[in-house]
């Protein structure tokens, strides 16, 4: 079994934001060599998710808008009572979740015909990073 770690950072314009990585996980595993296994990818913050879903703005800003109204930003969070202001932002990344496993099958990400990989920020403005292992033959 072989093994690959590498990451991959962000420094978001926008408080929120959803970033297509794909392209940046096919890299890796192509730098890796394996041919059938999995890949780890998860973002290694609280307020970040990683996702896999279409690749569709009319989607993208439908899942914005419904995680936005079942975690929406407002002042009265316990969690603002720390100093912090995010309360919404640690609860939108638990709706989307921090990290996925896609399958490797010869070589390739083995994803649906229109899934792609998706890292979603919900605290931007400050450097952040997912983690990406590959692991298999």
């Amino acid at each position: 079994m072989k093994y690959l770690t590498e990451y991959l950072w962000f420094n978001t314009q926008n408080h929120r934001e959803y970033i297509n990585i794909t392209s940046e996980i096919e890299k890796i595993l192509k730098k890796s060599g394996i041919q059938e296994g999995m890949i780890l990818i998860s973002a290694m913050h609280i307020t970040a998710g990683v996702y896999v879903n279409d690749a569709e703005s009319g989607l993208i800003s439908d899942i914005d808008k419904w995680l936005e109204e079942l975690a929406p930003y407002r002042k009265d969070y316990r969690h603002h009572r720390t100093g912090e202001d995010n309360g919404d932002s640690h609860l939108k990344s638990l709706l989307i979740h921090h990290e996925v496993i896609v399958p490797v099958t010869k070589g390739e990400l083995d994803l649906g015909p229109w899934q792609q990989v998706y890292y979603a920020e919900f605290d931007g403005n400050r450097r952040k990073r997912v983690i990406v292992k590959v692991m298999g033959d």
